[in-house]
């Protein structure tokens, strides 16, 4: 079983197909949706949690693929550079899922667990320093 967070993009051509719905009923897949942006005629931005076998998973990815969606994985394109992070805390404070956390506060060290990422790009905001980062796409 795999579960993993994609950020998809519909071109304006395709923004109304059911895709998502798709690859429910043809990979027996589920999705939870952590964000969604349609933009009047243009494009539609989707950040879904999708979850089912992994040949499924894959097939489902692809069918997307195939049908002109852009898939972008979460957990692989939020970046922190620790050499400009001073973990001051701000992206904590507005972080809606805890993906920023302190987890020790002695050090008042601020940890990223990227599998709790949904890409909304508020830490990326607030960073004094800009150690945040996403895609430009995001």
């Amino acid at each position: 079983m795999i579960s993993k967070k994609v950020v998809l993009r519909f071109p304006e051509e395709i923004a109304e197909k059911p895709l998502v719905s798709d690859i429910c009923k043809k990979f027996d897949l589920t999705f939870n949706i952590m964000r969604a942006n349609i933009f009047p005629r243009k494009e539609g931005i989707l950040t879904l949690e999708i979850s089912g076998e992994d040949d499924s998973f894959y097939k489902g990815i692809q069918y997307l693929k195939d049908n002109g969606v852009s898939i972008s994985f979460v957990e692989e394109s939020i970046n922190r550079d620790e050499s400009k992070c001073y973990h001051c805390g701000f992206c904590v404070a507005v972080c809606p899922t805890e993906a920023l956390t302190i987890t020790d506060r002695k050090t008042m060290r601020v940890d990223l667990f990227k599998d709790k990422c949904i890409a909304c790009g508020y830490c990326v905001k607030v960073c004094p320093v800009k150690a945040m980062s996403l895609p430009e796409e995001f």
